[in-house]
């Protein structure tokens, strides 16, 4: 096998021809410059540091044999794959290549999405799209093509994500223990303190993140991406209210995150406030659960806009609604957001199928100028249509002194 396919790689051609068909395409055009596509990248098999520095073009139809068409400088960019090869030099004869794979074929589908609509899927840029628009075909969106290959999980995969979902779950223990010691006996701690020994513990126990987790203290848990950083992170004393976002995965091949939301309040008991705000929260949550639940049992297909709002009217409902200020949940994957169905229907309508065998994070939120209330659990829906739910479901703050 050529030293730049991932080692990792299996290339199913009649699976992949059938989900071309099932999601109504005849034919699916994945294409790269420089790494820019790397979804493509992934559903070939080549590693995103093998990149290559031609335009290359792989064209699966639906039915018969896909199509290749590389540059002359690197004619052996996708020789790991099954197909007919036409090369190019000249940009004349790119051109007459892609008319002759694509001229006669009807809707294909592309990394591309309508008025951009999911930026996540949108990996091809306006002028590409253009060509081949005007070389005749009508062009789709791969979007669900795309997470059936790149967002479906592996046995492998579900059992790396338990594995560190029960670390991650360890880690929130550990840091709240740690608050509670420090508090206790008034030792200084701030959230910087936090972030560090979780960060360590990942590394003790071979897990990986991209970014440090969040630890915020009072008014910082109001802004949802808030990141504590030296000399700019705040102590943590009794009486604060304190929210820990924390994802890892564990550090080997095709590892998948857990990405969980968690909140507590320095103290032995829970101010009425904070209650009333965490239970609109937990039960928005818990109507997210819900849908997706009731729409695998009764075997309907659910898009990712249904879950949000599920979750969006119970909040609405409460009059916290214009405090909810981002999507529901995001896909997981080897990122901690992947490249699937997102649960939203605030920044985009996610029109993806949530698919068997995929992960997704929910997460609804209500973020006041005082004090920001998350509850994250992770939802994976495996290959029998049933739905697990992972990381703990909060059903009310942790007294962290209790």
């Amino acid at each position: 096998m050529n030293d730049s396919v991932n080692k990792d790689f299996q290339f199913d051609l009649p699976v992949i021809q059938n989900a071309i068909a099932d999601f109504g395409f005849d034919g699916w055009l994945l294409y790269d410059f420089r790494g820019l596509n790397v979804l493509a990248l992934r559903v070939l098999g080549i590693p995103e540091s093998e990149a290559k520095s031609r335009r290359f073009f792989y064209y699966i139809p639906a039915q018969g044999s896909p199509q290749k068409l590389v540059h002359r400088i690197e004619t052996g960019s996708l020789d790991h794959l099954p197909g007919e090869k036409r090369v190019y030099l000249k940009w004349q004869e790119l051109h007459e290549g892609l008319a002759e794979i694509v001229g006669a074929t009807g809707r294909i589908a592309m990394e591309y999405s309508p008025n951009n609509a999911n930026p996540y899927v949108s990996r091809v840029d306006g002028g590409t799209v253009e060509l081949i628009r005007s070389l005749g075909p009508e062009i789709g969106s791969s979007g669900n093509l795309i997470q059936f290959f790149e967002a479906v999980w592996s046995q492998r995969q579900w059992e790396l994500h338990l594995e560190a979902d029960a670390l991650n779950r360890a880690a929130f223990d550990m840091a709240w223990q740690m608050i509670a010691e420090h508090v206790q006996v008034r030792k200084p701690l701030r959230e910087m303190d936090v972030q560090n020994r979780v960060m360590q513990y990942y590394a003790d126990h071979n897990m990986t993140t991209y970014h440090p987790p969040i630890v915020a203290v009072g008014p910082h848990s109001g802004d949802p991406h808030y990141a504590p950083a030296t000399g700019n992170d705040s102590p943590i004393q009794k009486g604060d209210f304190i929210l820990l976002d924390m994802w890892a995965k564990m550090d080997v091949p095709l590892g998948v995150y857990s990405d969980l939301t968690k909140v507590g309040f320095v103290g032995d008991s829970i101010p009425d406030e904070v209650k009333k705000v965490f239970d609109v929260v937990a039960a928005g949550r818990d109507a997210g659960i819900a849908c997706v639940e009731d729409a695998f049992a009764a075997g309907r297909p659910l898009q990712g806009w249904e879950v949000d709002q599920a979750t969006r009217d119970v909040i609405d409902a409460a009059g916290m609604g214009h405090h909810f200020i981002h999507r529901t949940g995001h896909n997981i994957g080897q990122e901690t957001h992947g490249n699937g169905a997102h649960m939203d229907n605030l920044e985009t309508k996610e029109q993806r199928l949530v698919m068997p065998r995929t992960c997704f994070s929910i997460e609804p939120g209500v973020y006041r100028e005082d004090f920001g209330i998350r509850s994250e659990i992770n939802v994976y829906v495996d290959a029998h249509s049933k739905v697990h739910v992972t990381g703990g479901v909060q059903t009310e703050v942790l007294a962290i002194l209790g």
